[in-house]
């Protein structure tokens, strides 16, 4: 699984949950709401494969980054 799919879902759920329990003072079926909304939008993210975040292109564009590294860091080393 994608750990920044993980991490942004972590990020929705914290922003989420802050004012749930500021309002319900602890209700935990509130907090389940506040789960299943923090982890439906990184979620859709996800599945869209078009997503420059989650998705293929994100993919391609981290290994078009990896090798404009290598080659600026053989550039430096020369």
């Amino acid at each position: 699984m994608n750990k920044d799919l993980i991490k942004s879902a972590l990020r929705h759920f914290v922003l989420v949950a802050i004012p749930v329990y500021q309002v319900t003072g602890g209700d935990l079926k509130a907090f389940a709401y506040a789960l299943i909304a923090a982890i439906v939008g990184p979620a859709i993210r996800g599945i869209d494969k078009s997503d420059p975040a989650f998705g293929r292109v994100s993919d391609f564009i981290t290994l078009e980054l990896d090798k404009l590294a290598k080659a600026d860091k053989k550039k430096k080393t020369k």
